[in-house]
């Protein structure tokens, strides 16, 4: 049974930066692709990034384009969210969620009902 383990939220002044990890244990992940998402209070959880598990395909939501970049180390069993120039709005706990591919693949989604595997989410506060 795959798990997910989020690390690296925190608390950080906006403009600043933060990066995010999503740890998998009990299954090799380079046959998943791997979501991003996050959930502010009383707001649904919302795509932010994701990854195919070839790491060749990356798709973001506009909200976070040019500021976020999602990437992945297969030989690491990790996934990481590089977060920039953060803003008060990115305020959320962030997950990262899993779905089986093909190894290899260049398929991955910002559909949050796709995934099957989810992390129990990290909490990344931007304030002054």
């Amino acid at each position: 049974q795959l798990q997910l383990v989020e690390s690296g939220g925190g608390l950080v002044q906006p403009g600043g930066s933060l990066r995010l990890s999503c740890l998998a244990s009990g299954s090799s992940l380079d046959s998943y692709a791997i979501g991003w998402f996050r959930q502010a209070p009383e707001k649904e959880r919302e795509a932010v990034s994701c990854i195919s598990s070839s790491g060749g395909f990356t798709n973001y939501v506009d909200s976070v384009k040019g500021r976020f970049t999602v990437s992945r180390d297969n030989t690491k069993n990790t996934v990481y969210l590089q977060m920039n120039s953060l803003r008060p709005e990115d305020t959320a706990v962030y997950y990262c969620a899993a779905v089986p591919t093909r190894a290899d693949s260049n398929w991955a989604t910002l559909l949050r009902q796709t995934y099957d595997y989810w992390g129990q989410g990290t909490q990344v506060t931007v304030s002054s």
